[in-house]
């Protein structure tokens, strides 16, 4: 698995790709890098799912380890075009009840609503 991060204006962008599985240990772990950036001071954040190729118990495991941390530090997080399969899985573990998915860019950033004052 692969991990890039960008920032657009006070979002930033987290685009996974390959695979998120127990046997997909290359790179840094989704977890992880949301922590890093959380301690970063950065707490709006989308993960780009739409190039993940396969996605196990152990690739949501870590969605929701990141989520969990997000919300913990009172931050956001939303998922940006997850594939057929991600969708199928987020529906049968229901956790689309609680994960923000949006098709496009435009919308994930736009759900954050306006910049917060600071």
């Amino acid at each position: 698995m692969k991990v890039e991060e960008r920032a657009i204006g006070d979002v930033t962008i987290l685009t996974v790709e390959g695979r998120m599985a127990v046997d997909a240990s290359e790179g840094e772990r989704l977890a992880d890098k949301v922590r890093g950036l959380l301690k970063r001071g950065c707490k709006r954040i989308v993960l780009d799912l739409a190039g993940v190729s396969h996605i196990d118990s152990t690739g949501l495991c870590d969605i929701v380890m990141a989520y969990t941390t997000t919300i913990r530090r009172e931050g956001s997080l939303k998922l940006l075009g997850p594939t057929p399969r991600v969708r199928d899985l987020l529906r049968i573990t229901k956790l689309h009840s609680v994960l923000d998915a949006y098709d496009s860019e435009a919308d994930a950033l736009a759900s954050f609503g306006p910049r917060p004052s600071v």
